[in-house]
């Protein structure tokens, strides 16, 4: 499939998404919302993809929601106002995929940010992984700036990523969200002086991923997504579960070679 909003390609095991309308501040607009999940649904069917890098063009990685394009699809169609807001439910569900499809991704995600990240765009990243930042990278939950709740992932996501108090300051207030507090408060993985240097420290970060058995890296970001919603318990029930049913193959028997002679050890790819 041919992309419009972002360009897309794979090498060295990892899957390259980049943001590439720098003239119209990387904003979300309907391409990019039919784009994304599909753009997931290939590298979920890739099996040579191990990691996935998402960067961004430009001053900023994104202004977030193309409102000029969401002015436009919240009008009340239908005469009635029950239809009207039932209809208006299932857009915003269908906006929530997206980004759903980047945490539910079978692979790490890696997020590399430059510039503002507004709105749409902390929704978007809050569903990766992993984010590292440039120095003058700054963040704002902007939905309250025009009057409305954030609704396609972020307060839902940001409470598995910072605190409370926290959250509710940035979600209440809208304010700019420096790189710096950031990566101090543990939202930012590492900070970069610069925009290249960033990207290039995804890719490292990326690289060090994909060199691990892909069995196991899938295994671990799906033990902790179910995590999420479940006691400890339960998790230590699923991931019990999960390695009776996956070490079965020569993953670990290589690992374990390659670790006591000092070597790399060489993976096959998942299965497509």
């Amino acid at each position: 499939m041919a992309y419009t909003t972002f360009t897309y390609h794979v090498a060295d095991h990892i899957a390259h998404i980049q943001l590439c309308r720098p003239q119209a501040l990387n904003t979300m607009n309907k391409e990019f919302w039919d784009e994304i999940p599909a753009v997931f649904a290939e590298i979920d069917t890739d099996p040579a993809v191990r990691a996935v890098v998402i960067s961004s063009t430009g001053k900023h990685f994104t202004a977030g929601l193309d409102l000029n394009w969401a002015g436009g699809t919240s009008g009340e169609r239908h005469p009635d106002p029950g239809r009207a807001r039932e209809q208006f439910r299932r857009h915003i569900k269908k906006m929530q995929v997206p980004f759903t499809a980047v945490d539910n991704c079978r692979v790490p995600v890696i997020a590399a940010i430059q510039g503002g990240c507004i709105g749409g765009g902390v929704d978007f990243i809050t569903a990766c992984d992993i984010r590292v930042g440039s120095a003058d990278c700054f963040f704002t939950i902007q939905e309250v700036n025009i009057a409305i709740v954030a609704d396609v992932g972020t307060l839902q996501r940001i409470p598995h990523l910072l605190p409370q108090g926290l959250i509710r300051e940035l979600a209440f207030t809208g304010r700019r969200w420096k790189a710096e507090e950031a990566v101090a408060q543990g939202f930012l993985n590492r900070v970069y002086p610069t925009h290249e240097e960033t990207v290039a420290g995804a890719f490292a970060m990326a690289r060090e991923i994909a060199s691990k058995s892909p069995l196991a890296i899938a295994g671990i970001k799906q033990v902790l997504n179910a995590g999420r919603d479940m006691t400890i318990e339960q998790g230590l029930e699923y991931v019990a579960v999960w390695n009776a049913a996956m070490l079965q193959g020569d993953d670990m028997k290589r690992a374990v070679v390659a670790q006591m002679q000092k070597g790399e050890a060489r993976f096959d790819d998942l299965a497509a």
